[in-house]
C-alpha cells in the first residue's frame, strides 16, 4: 500500500508541503502520498490519532500545533527537546517520535544554498518566541563569534540567552539578550527575522545602520514580494536578501529523509516553487 503522510495545521490550505513532498517523491522514486489535514483548534490529538489509525506513517506540523506535537510524542529528538516544539512526527506501532527540523533547515539554506558561512560572524536573531527557540541550537552550532537575541520584551530575550549559555555549541560564541533599543551603533553580518511581524506587514523598532558590508538579511517568512523586514533591509543597503522559502524546503527535506531514508535534491524544488 502507498505510505501516507500529511501536514497538519489550522489554517493549512496555504501550505506548500504537499507540492514539495510530491516533487521529492517523484525525484527519489518513493511510493507515498501527502495530504493537508485541517485540525480543529481543540482537536489536534484526535486528528493525529485518526490519521495513524488510517495508516499514517508521519506528519509535518504547522501552526498552531507545534507545542502539542511535542507533548504528544514519547520519543523526542535533541532539537525538539531544546525548542519544546515539534514540526515532524514519525509513527511506528505505539511510538510517536518528534523532531524539529526548522533550525537545521535554516542553517542548510544559509550555508549550502546562499553560500554564507555564519562561523566567526556577528549575528542578530530577532525574536524570542517559538520560532527563535527552534533555530537557536543549530544557529549556535554554526559557531558565530557574536549572537545577540533581540526582542520587544527584553526579559524574554535575556532568559533565552541565559538558558543557552552552557550549551556545548555556545562555547565559541558570545551570546546575549537585548531590547531593540540596545542595537544602536552595532553592525551585523547576518540578521535573521524570527518574529511574526511579517505576517502583519509590521516591523520591530530597528535602528538604522544595522547591516555590515556583505551582510545577509534573512526573513524566515516567505511570500510574493519583499516582507516588511526585507524591504527595510534593502533600504538600509543590506548586501543580500533572502526569505524563508529555502528554509521551508530544506526542513521538509530533513523530514523526508527521516521518513524515507533518502535525501532529496532541494535546489530544483526551490527553483520550481519560485516560479509558481
Amino acid at each position: 500500500m502507498t505510505d501516507r503522510y500529511a501536514v497538519i495545521g489550522n489554517p493549512v490550505a496555504h501550505s506548500k508541503s504537499p507540492q514539495i513532498h510530491a516533487m521529492f517523491a517523484e525525484q527519489t522514486g518513493q511510493d507515498m502520498s501527502y495530504e493537508k489535514l485541517l485540525a480543529p483548534i481543540d482537536g489536534f490529538v484526535a486528528t493525529v490519532k485518526t490519521f495513524i489509525s488510517g495508516g499514517g506513517r508521519g506528519a509535518n506540523v504547522t501552526l498552531p500545533f507545534k507545542l502539542e506535537a511535542y507533548d504528544l510524542a514519547n520519543q523526542i529528538s535533541e532539537f525538539a527537546h531544546h525548542a519544546r516544539a515539534a514540526n515532524t512526527l514519525s509513527f511506528s506501532g505505539k511510538e510517536i517520535h518528534a523532531d524539529n527540523t526548522d533550525g537545521a533547515g535554516l542553517i542548510r539554506d544559509i550555508k549550502a544554498n546562499l553560500e554564507f558561512d555564519p562561523a566567526g560572524k556577528r549575528v542578530l536573531l530577532m525574536g524570542a518566541g517559538g520560532a527563535a527557540r527552534g533555530i537557536l541550537l543549530p544557529l549556535l552550532g554554526a559557531r558565530p563569534a557574536i549572537l545577540i537575541i533581540a526582542n520587544r520584551t527584553v526579559d524574554r530575550a535575556l532568559q533565552l540567552a541565559q538558558s543557552n549559555q552552557n550549551q556545548p555549541d555556545a562555547s565559541q560564541t558570545v551570546l546575549s539578550g537585548h531590547g531593540y533599543h540596545d542595537l544602536s551603533g552595532q553592525q551585523f553580518d547576518l540578521v535573521i527575522n524570527a518574529t511574526s511581524s511579517s505576517l502583519s506587514d509590521a516591523l520591530p523598532p530597528l535602528p538604522d545602520g544595522l547591516f555590515a558590508p556583505d551582510s545577509l538579511a534573512y526573513d524566515i517568512m516567505y511570500g510574493k514580494g519583499l516582507t516588511s523586514f526585507l524591504a527595510f533591509a534593502e533600504a538600509q543597503s543590506a548586501h543580500r536578501l533572502a526569505d524563508g522559502l529555502g528554509m521551508l524546503v530544506e526542513q521538509a527535506a530533513l523530514s523526508f529523509h527521516s521518513w524515507r531514508g533518502v535525501r532529496p535534491d532541494t535546489r530544483p524544488v526551490i527553483s520550481a516553487l519560485r516560479q509558481l
